[in-house]
C-alpha cells in the first residue's frame, strides 16, 4: 500500500507529512516515558509483565528494535497473491506492535518506510508523510488496540496478533480512501473507491493476519519468558535471534518468489481509473530502484542489503529513545 507521489494534492501531502513527523515526535517521547530507570527495583507484579524481548541486558533495546525493523522489511518483500491477479503484503504495524509495543512499533515501521522511499525507489517521497501515517500510524495503532487483549501462551498470543493483522489493513485501507476522497488528484466515484479498497484489502488483511499470528506465536513459543518475564532475565536473546532468522530467510531466500502481480493499492487505481495521477520516482534510475530488477540485481541480495540498512539505522538510534524497559503489547496480566 506505498502511495505514489501525486495521488494526494501537494496540500494534502504536506498535511499529512506534518502529521507524520509530530506522530514520530510523540512515539519518541512515549518510547522515553514508558520506562523506568533500569536499576529501579520493580515490584515483582510489574516485573511479570515485563518483555524480555526488550531487555537482553542491553538498556536501549537495540538488538530487539534493530531485529523487528529489518524483520519488517523482508516480511514486506514477499507480495503474496490473493484474488483477480492481486497480490498483497504486510503492512507490519500490528506485527511491530505486538513485538515492541505501539510507539517504538511505530518508530520500526517508519524507519522501513523511509528506507524503502530513499534507497528502492518503493513510495513517492512527497507522498512519505502519507505513507508514514498510514502504514506506521494507523496500522500500528489499530494492530495495538486489538492485541491489547493480553493473552496467555504462545497460540493465544498469536492468536491475538493474527487478529490485530488482519484488522488493521482493511482500516488502514480505509483511512486511504478518505484521504484520497478529500484529496485526490482525479476525480472518482468515492462508492467505487471504497468497494475496490475495502473489497481487495479485506483479503490482503487475511494474509497480514496470518503472517503475523504465525510469527509472534513463534516467537513466544521459541522464548518462552517472552510475554511475561523479569527484565533482567536475558531470556529475549533467542527471540532475538528467531526475528533476525526469520528477516534473512524472507529477504534473501522467500522474496524472488514473491508474487509479482499488482499490490492492492495498484489494483484499485487501475480499477477505478487514478492510476495514472502517480508521478515517476525521483529515484527510478537508482541501483536499487524496485529492488534491483531495473539494473538486474539479484532480489536476495537487495534484500540483504534492505535487512542491513534497517537494522543498523534502528540499532544507531535505539539509545537514542533511552529505553531501559519497555512493557510489550501482549504482556501478561499479574
Amino acid at each position: 500500500m506505498h502511495v505514489p507521489d501525486h495521488f494526494l494534492n501537494d496540500p494534502t501531502s504536506a498535511v499529512t507529512g506534518a502529521l507524520a513527523v509530530s506522530a514520530l515526535a510523540l512515539a519518541v517521547r512515549q518510547s522515553r516515558r514508558q520506562t523506568r530507570t533500569w536499576d529501579e527495583p520493580a515490584s515483582s507484579g510489574e516485573a511479570s509483565k515485563t518483555s524480555a524481548l526488550m531487555s537482553l541486558g542491553d538498556r536501549s533495546g537495540a538488538p530487539a528494535f534493530a531485529a523487528t525493523t529489518a524483520l519488517v522489511f523482508g516480511l514486506q518483500m514477499l507480495n503474496y497473491p490473493v484474488a483477480s491477479g492481486t497480490s498483497g503484503h504486510l503492512l507490519g504495524g500490528a506485527l511491530a506492535a505486538a513485538l515492541l509495543g505501539p510507539a517504538r512499533g511505530i518508530l520500526a515501521v517508519s524507519t522501513v518506510l523511509v528506507v524503502q522511499a530513499l534507497a528502492f525507489a518503493d513510495g513517492g517521497l512527497s507522498a512519505l508523510g502519507t505513507n508514514i501515517l498510514l502504514m506506521a500510524v494507523v496500522a500500528t495503532l489499530t494492530g495495538w488496540a486489538v492485541e491489547r487483549a493480553r493473552p496467555r501462551g504462545a497460540v493465544g498470543i498469536g492468536a491475538v496478533a493474527a487478529l490485530g493483522g488482519a484488522v488493521s489493513v482493511p482500516v488502514t485501507a480505509g483511512a486511504f480512501t478518505l484521504l484520497y476522497a478529500l484529496s485526490g488528484t482525479m476525480p472518482v466515484a468515492f462508492g467505487a473507491l471504497a468497494g475496490s479498497m475495502l473489497g481487495v484489502h479485506a483479503l490482503i488483511g487475511l494474509g497480514e493476519g496470518l503472517i503475523t499470528g504465525l510469527v509472534v506465536g513463534l516467537v513466544a513459543a521459541w522464548a518462552p519468558g517472552f510475554a511475561a518475564i523479569d527484565v533482567r532475565q536475558r531470556t529475549g536473546r533467542p527471540a532475538v535471534f528467531a526475528l533476525g532468522g526469520m528477516a534473512v530467510v524472507a529477504a534473501a531466500l522467500l522474496s524472488p518468489l514473491a508474487s509479482s502481480a499488482p499490490d492492492g493499492l495498484e489494483y484499485a487505481a487501475t480499477a477505478v481509473g487514478f492510476a495514472d495521477a502517480a508521478r515517476a520516482h525521483s529515484f527510478d534510475a537508482s541501483a536499487l530502484a524496485d529492488y534491483g530488477s531495473a539494473t538486474g540485481l539479484s532480489v536476495g541480495l537487495v534484500g540483504l542489503i534492505g535487512l542491513a540498512t534497517c537494522a543498523i539505522l534502528a540499532f544507531a538510534a535505539a539509545p537514542l529513545l533511552r529505553v531501559r524497559r519497555l512493557p510489550t503489547a501482549l504482556e501478561a496480566p499479574a
